[in-house]
Parts: structure tokens; C-alpha cells; sequence
């Protein structure tokens, strides 16, 4: 497991990017799934970034282990900020033009549809958000 951890600003985003695309470099993954990931990485920093401590700002970490068996890339995201669970708002509805849609909820809906597993729990103080994509 390898771990990085920076203040939740959007200035940090290139750092977590890069961190998590060292090990996707690691291993060898194809363009999409390296898209997908880094889309998902991006909306869930972001978010953390712009809502976690708002109107403050506070600590993220990011980790990142691979798995095997199938072989498997698992990211996790802890801030200490607002509980808040991302899951637990409904999924927009995308047979709606944007128009006609709700606002927000997009991306991580995105991140949902993209990754091969997402879930959430606050423990200890802290939002703990774990994606995980096969390989």
C-alpha cells in the first residue's frame, strides 16, 4: 500500500493524479481504464476539495493498493471533514435532458458506472471513501 496525503485544495489535484498514475504506470493498464480511473480520482478530490472543510480547508490522504486475483486496483480517500456519504443520494436521471435535470450528482454517478466497486463509511471522525477497479 502507498500513501500520499496533501491539504484538500484543487491545486493538489495534479499531485494525487500523478501519485495514482505512478502505480497505474506500475501497471502497464490500458488507456481507458487508466481514463477512468483518473476521471474518478479527479471528481472524488474535488469534491473533497471543494466540500469537506468548506469553508476551511483540511488534510486528504490518498491510498492506493493493487490487488491480485483478479488483478485490481483499490483507491482509497479519507478526509476528516463534514460527514457526508456521496452514495446516498439517488442517481440522477439521465433520460432527462440537463435542462430538465437536477443539479449535481453527475460525477459520481460517473464514478459509480466506471468503477467496479464504491463504498462509504465514516469512522472515527473521518469520510473514508473506497473505489476499486479490475484491471
Amino acid at each position: 500500500m502507498r500513501e500520499l496525503s496533501v491539504e484538500a485544495l484543487v491545486e493538489n489535484l495534479d499531485k494525487v493524479i500523478a501519485f495514482v498514475d505512478e502505480e497505474l504506470d506500475r501497471l502497464e493498464t490500458s488507456v481507458k481504464i487508466r481514463t477512468q480511473i483518473d476521471i474518478a480520482v479527479e471528481e472524488l478530490f474535488v469534491n473533497i476539495a471543494h466540500y469537506a472543510y468548506n469553508p476551511q480547508t483540511g488534510p486528504a490522504t490518498v491510498r492506493v493498493e493493487v490487488e491480485q486475483d483478479p488483478l485490481a486496483i483499490s483507491i482509497t480517500f479519507i478526509d476528516k471533514g463534514v460527514p457526508y456519504d456521496p452514495l446516498a443520494k439517488a442517481d440522477p436521471d439521465v433520460t432527462l435532458s440537463a435542462d430538465e435535470r437536477e443539479i449535481g450528482g453527475l460525477g459520481i454517478f460517473m464514478v459509480k458506472k466506471s468503477m467496479d466497486s464504491i463504498d462509504y463509511e465514516y469512522k472515527d471522525g473521518q469520510n473514508i471513501l473506497h473505489i476499486k477497479k479490475i484491471i
